[in-house]
C-alpha cells in the first residue's frame, strides 16, 4: 500500500490535485482527473469518483485524525482481495492533505443484477481461508467505532473482551444506563454457555448488511467497507440477517457448501447483540432498548 502524508512538495496543490498526484504516483500512470463526482455512501464518510476519461477511482474522504481508519480499510481490502474467493475493490493508496485523510480504491460500478446464490457460495469460499488465531494484525473500526482486534487462541475469550465487553464498556462510558450494564454483565457471566461449539478462525469481512454487497456490470458479487478480522464464520452470517436483503437463495447456497454448526439460532442473537450495542453507542435512541430486549431474551434462553 502506497501512502503520503501532507506537504512532500504538494502544499501549492489544491485537495483533489495533491490526491490526483499520489494517485499518478501509486499507480504508475498520471492522472488528471475532470471534478470529482460525488457517489452516495454512508453517514460516516464523503465519496467521490475520479476520472480523467481513462483511469477511474473511488475515493473517500474523512477528518485527517481518521487516517488511521483508512490505512486499517486498505490492509482489509487487501486480505480479502488476496483470498480470492469474492470481489472486492483493491485499494490503491491512503493519505492526507489539506485537513483531510482519503482513500482511493478500484472504482467499481455497482447496479448490476446478480445471484444471491452465487454471493452465498462465495462467502462460504472466503470463510474457508484461515488463520492459527481469532483476531487480526491490526485494529479497526466497526462503522465509526474503534473495533480491538489483538489475537487470542481461545474464540470465547476473544467475543468476551474485544467484541461484547468493548462495546459495554463503551456504552458505560457514553452513560446509557445501569439495566445494559447489569444485564451485559450477565451475559458475560454465561458466555460459555452460550457459545457451546467450537469454531475456526475464518477470514470475516467483519460488517456485512445488505448495504455493503453489491454486483458489477457483470453480474459479479461485490463487498465493501469491511471490517476484517478472524472469527467465528456465525457471527457473520448473523449479520447478514439483522437488517435483511440477502434472500433464501443466499443462505441455502452457503450452507450447501458449508453448513452452519447446530445452535446457531441462539448464537446468531448473541452475535448480532455486539452491532445492535455498536449502533446504541452511535445513534443512541431506539438501539439501547432493542439491544436491553436482545439480552433479557438470551437470558431467559439460559433459565
Amino acid at each position: 500500500m502506497h501512502s503520503a502524508q501532507a506537504g512532500s512538495g504538494r502544499g501549492h496543490l489544491n485537495l483533489w490535485e495533491q490526491i490526483a498526484l499520489h494517485i499518478g504516483e501509486a499507480s504508475g500512470t498520471p492522472f488528471q482527473p475532470k471534478a470529482p463526482a460525488s457517489m452516495g455512501g454512508g453517514c460516516i464518510n464523503t465519496a467521490v469518483r475520479l476520472s480523467d476519461g481513462g483511469q477511474q477511482w473511488f475515493v473517500k474522504l474523512n477528518q485527517a485524525s481518521r487516517l488511521d481508519m483508512f490505512e486499517a480499510e486498505a490492509e482489509g481490502l487487501k486480505e480479502l482481495a488476496d483470498a480470492q474467493a469474492i470481489r472486492v475493490p483493491r485499494p490503491l493508496c491512503t493519505g492526507q492533505a489539506d485537513g483531510q485523510s482519503y482513500i482511493a480504491m478500484e472504482y467499481i460500478s455497482l447496479g448490476g443484477s446478480g445471484s444471491n446464490a452465487v454471493a452465498g457460495e462465495q462467502l462460504a469460499e472466503l470463510h474457508r481461508h484461515q488463520a492459527e488465531a481469532f483476531g487480526w494484525k491490526r485494529d479497526n473500526t466497526i462503522g465509526s467505532t474503534h473495533q480491538p482486534n489483538g489475537w487470542s487462541a481461545d474464540w470465547v475469550d476473544f467475543w468476551r473482551w474485544h467484541r461484547l465487553g468493548f462495546q459495554l464498556e463503551e456504552a458505560a462510558r457514553k452513560g446509557l444506563g445501569s439495566n445494559i450494564q447489569r444485564l451485559g454483565e450477565r451475559l458475560l457471566d454465561s458466555f460459555s454457555v452460550l457459545m457451546d461449539h467450537d469454531p475456526v478462525p475464518s477470514l470475516l469481512h467483519g460488517d456485512l448488511w445488505g448495504g455493503n454487497l453489491g454486483y458489477d456490470d457483470q453480474g459479479n458479487p461485490v463487498i465493501y467497507d469491511p471490517a476484517t478480522y478472524y472469527g467465528d464464520r456465525e457471527a457473520e452470517i448473523a449479520m447478514t440477517e439483522l437488517f435483511g436483503g440477502f434472500g433464501g437463495a443466499f443462505y441455502d447456497a452457503y450452507n450447501s457448501t458449508w453448513p452452519l454448526d447446530p445452535g446457531y439460532a441462539t448464537r446468531k442473537t448473541f452475535y448480532n447483540l455486539y452491532h445492535i450495542l455498536n449502533h446504541a453507542n452511535m445513534f443512541g435512541g431506539g438501539y439501547v432498548g432493542q439491544a436491553q430486549r436482545m439480552m433479557e431474551g438470551l437470558l431467559g434462553e439460559l433459565g
